[in-house]
Order: structure tokens, then C-alpha cells, then sequence
């Protein structure tokens, strides 16, 4: 029996049934709904607002927090699946669903009360609330806590001044998940667009992740009540456990990416033809190819130790930072590698490679650097920190 090439040890077969199903649905959504246009969306710098409903119906965002805030339930294997089909289309999806869900749903529902949770999870699951998460600035990109916004009681409400800087959603977000200083340590605060002294401004002349819509968010006196504090988030600890969910998504979803440009990477080889046999018949060229395959099947066993660890709540940040710096190094190995492989046509849109290649740059870059994770990974290692 021959194997998948892009699934060379079989591990859809390690998947449960619901794991299957979750899979085969965002893949078909991928394949019927995003790969038709996600390359003019790419090259005209538009973020494809009109799937956001679809994903929504999908039960893509918020996946898997209870049912009574509209989430669908699902385990993190499945969300894990759902990042890594959203990804073989572009990583733009991905980083939308990781936002909405990881960076914005996870800590109202984590770090929130009662009435935030109800207030905000159902228009959120339904697609009609978008959120971005207000965490890097300036200067304040690896190190949070060196931001500078800061947020002041005063009577029964909180002031907000300070600025954040490469915020994924943030021109079209109805609420920001926002990381200020306070003197009593960072607090999050849920801060609602038309709020007056909030403001974005996106951001342009990107050569990555084009599909996604990226800003700059302004605070000048943004004054908020109580109620929009998130009472259980105090300290760095808030905000770096939203990150801990977004990479391990992050670490799941560039699968994806590298699957999609082997997939382009064997079809091409296979028709094109060099020297009057095809390219795929060349020692080189197999031993590339297979050199792909390697990398995929090493990230996809560590994906799904990775998501079996988190189910049964004994994942660690280290282990995440390991997932998120191994799989999309090799994720964007095999891109760069695949858009080599084809030659001239690897530079057109028309194929996959070059979107996919561009946008890894930035998926490896955002949600700590590859240096910040072998840093974290380090530090377990020898006890000692070299932050």
C-alpha cells in the first residue's frame, strides 16, 4: 500500500473520529472557498473579510470553548487541524482565527468575569464581534515588559495613553484586548472601537502577509469603567498565556504551509520536463523532495505529542516554544526550498510558494522570534536565564 507523501508515518490514522472530520471540513473549505482567491487577495493587500462569516458558521472561532459563549466544544487536536488547514491556504487565515480565538476569545473567557464572557464570546463565535490583541510596541517587541502604555485609575474608570505597533486585525477590530501598565502591574483591558481617544491606522508596504490586515493602535486618554478590566490578569503572566495558546496553533498551522508547497512542489516536479525526462527523475530533485517530506513528518509527530500534552493538561510553555520554533523553520525551509524548485514560475502568484514563503517570514518572526524560543528552550536546559 502506497503512503501519502505529505503523510509519510500515517498519523491521520492516530487521529480520533471527531479529529478526522474537524480536519476534512476546514480542508474542503480551504480547497472550495480560500485557495480560489487568496492569491489576488494577496497581491491586491486585502484581507478577505466575506469568509469571516463562513469560518464563523464553521464553528472555526473560538473553537473550543464551551458551547454556552458559541464556541463548538472541540479539543486542541482539533483546533490544532483547524490552524493547519487554514494555513495551507495562507497563513492570513491562520493568524485571523488565532487572533479572534487564541489572543482575544481565550483571555476574556480565561482572565474575565461572568458578564464579559457573555457580553463578548457569542458575538465573537458568530463573527459579528472581531477582536485584535494589543500587546507589541515599539519598543517592546520580545520584551513586554518593557511597555510603555500605561493605564491610570481614576474614580470608578481607567485612562489609557500609549500606543501598539504590528497588531493583526486591528483596522477592522470591534474590540482590542489591550496590556497596559498599572501600578498595581499589567492589567488587560477590553476596549471598544468608537471609544473616544482610541484610534488604528494600518499599515502598509508589507511583503508579508498581505491577505491580513495589520495596524497601529493609539491610546491618548482612552478612558474605559472597571467593568472592561479583566479581573483575573495581573502581571506578565496574563498576556503570556495568550501567547502560549496562539504559538501552539502557530506550531500546528505552518504544517500546513510546508504540506501546500510539497503538494506544488511534486506536481510540478512530476510534469515538468528537463532534458527529456521529468525533473522529478533527477537524484537532486528526489532527494529535495524527500528532504520536505522529512521536515513534515518530524513537525507532525511533534504537532500531535504537542496537542496529546495539552489535553491532558500537562503542556508546558518550553514545549511550545520547541513546537513553534522547529515547525516553522521547517516550514519555511520547505517554502523557500519548493519556490527554488520551480524555477521562474515560483515567483508568480499563480503558484503558491512565493505567498507562502513571504508570509513565513512573519510567522516565524511574530509570537517570539526563533531566538526567543531557543532561549526559553535553553533556559530549561542549563536553569539559568540568558534574557
Amino acid at each position: 500500500m502506497s503512503l501519502a507523501p505529505d503523510d509519510l508515518f500515517d498519523v491521520r490514522s492516530m487521529l480520533g473520529e471527531e479529529h478526522r472530520a474537524v480536519q476534512a471540513a476546514v480542508a474542503r473549505f480551504t480547497d472550495e472557498r480560500v485557495l480560489p482567491l487568496i492569491g489576488e487577495a494577496f497581491e491586491q493587500g486585502r484581507f478577505p473579510r466575506e469568509l469571516v462569516g463562513e469560518m464563523a458558521g464553521l464553528g472555526l472561532l473560538g473553537a473550543t470553548l464551551p458551547a454556552e459563549y458559541g464556541g463548538a466544544g472541540l479539543d486542541a487536536i482539533s483546533y490544532g487541524l483547524i490552524c493547519q488547514e487554514l494555513e495551507r491556504g495562507d497563513s492570513a487565515l491562520r493568524s485571523f482565527v488565532s487572533v479572534q480565538s487564541s489572543l482575544c476569545m481565550y483571555p476574556i473567557f480565561a482572565y474575565g468575569n461572568e458578564e464579559q464572557r457573555r457580553r463578548w464570546l457569542p458575538g465573537m463565535a458568530a463573527g459579528t464581534l472581531i477582536g485584535c490583541f494589543g500587546l507589541t510596541e515599539a519598543e517592546g517587541g520580545s520584551d513586554p515588559s518593557a511597555m510603555r502604555t500605561r493605564a491610570r485609575r481614576e474614580g470608578g474608570d481607567w485612562v489609557i495613553d500609549g500606543a501598539k505597533l504590528w497588531i493583526t486585525n486591528g483596522g477592522i477590530a470591534d474590540l482590542a484586548v489591550v496590556w497596559a501598565q498599572t501600578d498595581e502591574g499589567i492589567c488587560g483591558f477590553v476596549v471598544e472601537r468608537g471609544t473616544p481617544g482610541f484610534t488604528t491606522q494600518d499599515i502598509g508596504q508589507k511583503m508579508s502577509l498581505r491577505a491580513s490586515v495589520t495596524s497601529a493602535l493609539f491610546f491618548d486618554g482612552v478612558r474605559v469603567p472597571e467593568a472592561q478590566r479583566l479581573p483575573q490578569a495581573v502581571g506578565l503572566k496574563g498576556p503570556l498565556g495568550c501567547l502560549t495558546q496562539a504559538r501552539y496553533g502557530i506550531a500546528w498551522g505552518a504544517i500546513g504551509a510546508a504540506v501546500a508547497c510539497l503538494r506544488e512542489a511534486l506536481a510540478y516536479a512530476g510534469e515538468r520536463h528537463l532534458f527529456g525526462r521529468p525533473l522529478a527523475a533527477n537524484q537532486a530533485v528526489q532527494v529535495r523532495l524527500a528532504e520536505m517530506a522529512r521536515g513534515i513528518t518530524s513537525a507532525q509527530l511533534l504537532a500531535l505529542q504537542l496537542g496529546q500534552l495539552k489535553v491532558a493538561g500537562r503542556l508546558q510553555p518550553t514545549q511550545v516554544s520547541l513546537a513553534k520554533w522547529n515547525n516553522c523553520r521547517m516550514a519555511l525551509e520547505v517554502a523557500r526550498d519548493c519556490r527554488d524548485l520551480l524555477g521562474a514560475a515560483g515567483i508568480s502568484l499563480a503558484h503558491g510558494a512565493i505567498r507562502h514563503a513571504l508570509n513565513l517570514e512573519s510567522v516565524i518572526t511574530y509570537e517570539g522570534t526563533q531566538t526567543i524560543h531557543q532561549l526559553v528552550v535553553g533556559r530549561e536546559l542549563t536553569g539559568l536565564s540568558a534574557f
